[in-house]
């Protein structure tokens, strides 16, 4: 997710790269012709910082790092404001929830924090994709499901009706480009109406759209996505 958000941020922003891992920051310097620091010691005084670890190393990292950010915007999924401003000093707490379409520009992320940064979040991060300011905390664990492991969510989908295809005799190529050609469709299907109306427009009595979307909800895949994004939050919620 890092290497993603950097990679839509990099032409916009000056960035500097720390980390702990001295082949990991070689790495990022090469590919983003960009300033690499060690941890150990990093002063973050008056920077804006985006925090892009596994949740368990929060504390670890924290007691590594000098001085007191300006604005701390973290990655973490699950992390509450409450945990990060107890283990990173920031005048402001950001917490984000991008996905890795950031790379592309075409990230979903869900912000939520200190409300006198809210402007500035939003500008950030609408330079990766399109941005969601949500009120409540809670909001961003239950959003997380989607804006975050939303993508992998999808590949399943994908995946599945490429096998499908194949299932039924066409060759293995033309399946990943038919499907992929779908999903490019679907974005601006989708955003101009609600999911029933596309649905029903499409449904013919009797059709083979009737016949696979009953398929479906014979399957429980509909019950199986909701409990999905229960599940998900439940995570961010230990």
């Amino acid at each position: 997710m890092a290497t993603a958000l950097a990679s839509g941020l990099n032409e916009r922003f000056e960035l500097e790269f720390v980390a702990r891992n001295p082949n990991k920051l070689t790495t990022l310097e090469a590919t983003f012709n960009a300033p690499i620091y060690p941890l150990e010691g990093f002063d973050i005084s008056d920077k804006n910082l985006i925090l892009a670890v596994k949740p368990y190393a929060l504390k670890s990292v924290g007691k590594m790092l000098q001085g007191q950010a300006n604005t701390l915007y973290s990655l973490l999924a699950g992390t509450t404001l409450k945990s990060l401003k107890e283990h990173i000093p920031s005048q402001y707490t950001i917490r984000t929830m991008p996905n890795v379409a950031a790379k592309f520009g075409a990230s979903t992320t869900v912000i939520t924090g200190d409300s006198d940064r809210k402007d500035d979040a939003m500008k950030i991060f609408a330079t990766i994709g399109d941005t969601f300011w949500v009120e409540q905390e809670k909001e961003i664990d239950i959003a997380t499901a989607i804006a975050g492991s939303g993508p992998a969510l999808l590949t399943l989908v994908a995946e599945a009706m490429m096998d499908g295809l194949v299932k039924e005799g066409m060759k293995r190529n033309d399946a990943i480009a038919i499907t992929n050609s779908l999903f490019k469709g679907f974005a601006p299907l989708i955003a101009s109406d609600h999911p029933a109306l596309i649905k029903d427009a499409i449904m013919s009595p009797a059709g083979t759209t009737a016949a696979a979307y009953g398929a479906l909800e014979a399957g429980a895949v509909r019950s199986a996505f909701i409990q999905a994004v229960t599940e998900a939050y439940k995570v961010t919620q230990r």
